[in-house]
């Protein structure tokens, strides 16, 4: 059990014990590699992202790309806010214990850095309406400064969402037991363990994360809607096929974040023991499946990686 303050008024807690993921102790060395390998390769692989479109002159002046070079720096940081300590969960001498503080942090960024996500998804997707459907006046309607200031926009809102999560959830009182039955400190795990009734915070956390979710969703659609009958216009069969290319990576990412989310957020008071699985779905293998789908699928991201690598080949070769 975790230390406790005795005070007048309740029994305070100052930590959490997070059970993390059921598994066989016989799989615990193979699950730690698992981890530890995938976690690397999505810091390698968001990294080859960021610079790739940094050092390439022919995206990182484009509005695209650079808020593709943000969703990768936000998978780097969503992934390190969460799987280095499940990882540290599979060895047998780490304390499973996490300071009140501490749990509070994690669900915070967690929260702002998955709601910054959802806002950043709907600007690619309007990106891309832009781009296609109104592409003479794309220049002017989504530029580098304008496009900035959207991403700052999406990062304010994003904290904003998760300064209302954190302190909604923690402002409940916790008096034991303190054991967190998640790999993380997330709203539905933690809110078990309160002492008090927690159907306000329940409804609160549908709605806000419900309406969050469910009209950024609308709005990709709304704007795939329009792309979709902007391309069956296009009259050669290789400017479809080319358009569908450059908005398939958007949409495959789209849907790998929305659906383990409304699995886990839209079921209040929901227990399955489901939730777990699909929890390092989206806060470990998305990140990791992110810049994989848009160096393969990718044509312009794929050219770039070539020139990148070829160049640093010349280079090698002079010296």
């Amino acid at each position: 059990m975790g230390e406790t303050k005795n005070t007048s008024l309740d029994t305070v807690m100052t930590d959490f014990t997070l059970l993390g993921l059921l598994h066989p102790s016989s799989l615990r060395t193979l699950l730690f590699l698992v981890f530890f390998i995938v976690y690397v390769l999505t810091q390698l692989g968001n990294l080859l992202i960021l610079l790739t479109v940094w050092a390439d002159p022919k995206l990182h002046a484009r509005p695209m790309y650079i808020l593709l070079a943000v969703l990768s720096f936000l998978d780097m940081w969503l992934s390190s806010v969460i799987v280095p300590r499940l990882i540290l969960d599979f060895t047998p001498s780490t304390s499973k214990a996490i300071p009140f503080g501490g749990c509070v942090a994690q669900l915070y960024f967690f929260h702002f850095l998955g709601s910054t996500q959802c806002f950043l998804y709907t600007l690619m997707a309007y990106d891309r309406y832009l781009a296609i459907c109104r592409p003479l006046r794309y220049p002017v309607l989504m530029n580098g400064r304008l496009c900035t200031i959207l991403v700052a926009g999406a990062s304010v809102a994003g904290s904003i969402h998760g300064s209302i999560q954190a302190t909604l959830t923690f402002r409940l009182p916790y008096c034991g037991p303190n054991q967190v039955d998640y790999f993380f400190c997330d709203i539905p795990a933690v809110l078990r363990l309160a002492c008090a009734d927690t159907t306000i915070n329940e409804l609160v956390t549908f709605v806000d994360i419900g309406v969050v979710a469910a009209s950024c969703f609308m709005l990709i659609l709304l704007s795939y809607a329009n792309i979709v009958h902007a391309i069956l216009k296009i009259r050669t069969a290789d400017g479809r096929r080319r358009a569908f290319s450059t908005c398939g990576s958007h949409l495959t990412v789209v849907t790998v974040y929305y659906v383990p989310c409304i699995f886990i957020y839209l079921r209040p008071g929901s227990k399955s023991p489901l939730n777990g699985a699909v929890a390092v779905f989206y806060t470990v293998v998305t990140p990791f499946l992110n810049p994989l789908i848009y160096s393969l699928r990718n044509q312009e991201v794929k050219s770039a990686l070539k020139r990148l690598t070829a160049g640093r080949g010349a280079a090698s070769e002079n010296k």
